[in-house]
């Protein structure tokens, strides 16, 4: 899988990890950090509302996010569009802000203080987008239970929800809280979209900085199943690579034929032949030529058929064919082909033919 048409959840991966790589390298996660008691209810900080959903606080928090964005966030923003998607976000984030906020006020007395999972809101948020738009491709059991291919990831929002309870647990609720609350028709919000002054302005200057978005290359060239790296192995591979190079490419094209010098410098013991491809070997077995090309009949033209054929209409053709090629098969063949002339021997003899067309109709 690539970032291919998922240029805002490349955008959210790059984002998160900068921030909290520049949290930990100069030591100001401290900034990142929301408690209700002293930061909101003494020092009236309301900034940490937003600050704290843009760094994660440890590594293993933005380890699993990444996991998640990538395998999850990539599926739902080719589903809504980039378009839809940033606007998704934006409106999750603004949601998870107002409940993160009323939790603080309604709950701090029983020990939710504060939150320090920095944006999984918006990731728990995805998370249910996911689960409700994209369906199983397949489905396992593990001693009896039934999982499918989309059971890991559940399994890592479960592990982010565990972390540090109660704060954490509260976090992912808040999170599939606001994206049930996307999907419904409360307020119209999945309708809102972003600015398109904003939209330009990330077109051209932010989206160059996210880097490509092509999906990677494939090789067309297929390599055995069993394929490993040891020495026998490598020696095979290299002879491998070498006879698919070396191969002959079969195409469509028609293979144009050898005109009369070309014929006559190969019988008179020039270079040999190139050996004919499979293709063409299939073709001549299915069309009768090889047939023909054994006994050292010579295939008549095209012209030569149609010129008989007009004179006598009520012929078939492959009546047409076997009085041109009468001649030759009464005895001249290609190998006694030393000293005269190929023009002479196989021209055309379109009055021979016509005269023993005459003959079997009298």
């Amino acid at each position: 899988m690539s970032f291919e048409n998922a240029a805002v959840t490349k955008g959210l991966m790059v984002t998160f990890a900068l921030t909290s790589l520049v949290a930990g390298i100069f030591d100001i996660k401290h900034y990142f950090h929301l408690q209700f008691v002293p930061h909101i209810s003494r020092h009236h900080q309301y900034w940490r509302l937003v600050s704290h959903h843009i760094a994660f606080p440890n590594s293993s928090d933005i380890f699993i996010a990444e996991i998640l964005l990538y395998n999850v966030g990539v599926h739902i923003e080719r589903q809504f569009g980039s378009i839809k998607y940033a606007s998704f976000a934006f409106v999750s984030l603004l949601v998870a802000i107002v409940l993160e906020f009323m939790s603080l006020v309604l709950f701090y007395r029983v020990g939710l203080n504060h939150f320090a999972l920095g944006p999984s809101a918006l990731v728990f948020s995805i998370l249910y987008q996911y689960s409700r738009i994209v369906p199983p491709t397949y489905t396992y059991r593990i001693f009896g239970v039934p999982l499918t291919n989309k059971s890991p990831y559940y399994f890592l929002g479960m592990q982010i929800a565990l972390s540090r309870l109660p704060s954490s647990a509260v976090v992912a609720l808040i999170g599939i809280l606001t994206g049930q609350i996307y999907r419904s028709d409360l307020a119209n919000l999945n309708t809102y979209r972003l600015p398109p002054s904003l939209i330009n302005f990330s077109t051209h200057f932010i989206g160059p900085l996210i880097g490509s978005l092509r999906p990677p290359r494939r090789s067309n060239r297929a390599l055995p199943d069993n394929f490993s790296h040891n020495a026998a192995t490598a020696a095979a591979a290299r002879a491998l690579s070498e006879t698919m190079q070396n191969e002959e490419v079969i195409t469509t094209a028609r293979t144009p034929r050898p005109g009369p010098a070309t014929r006559t410098r190969d019988n008179m013991g020039g270079e040999e032949p190139a050996a004919p491809s499979v293709m063409r070997e299939w073709v001549d077995e299915f069309t009768g030529r090889a047939d023909r090309a054994n006994t050292g009949l010579r295939v008549p033209t095209e012209s030569e058929i149609n010129h008989i054929t007009s004179m006598f209409p009520s012929l078939d053709r492959e009546v047409v064919i076997g009085a041109l090629q009468r001649r030759q098969a009464s005895g001249i063949y290609p190998s006694v082909l030393t000293k005269c002339s190929i023009n002479t021997l196989f021209s055309p003899n379109i009055e021979a033919a016509v005269e023993t067309l005459l003959t079997s109709q009298t």
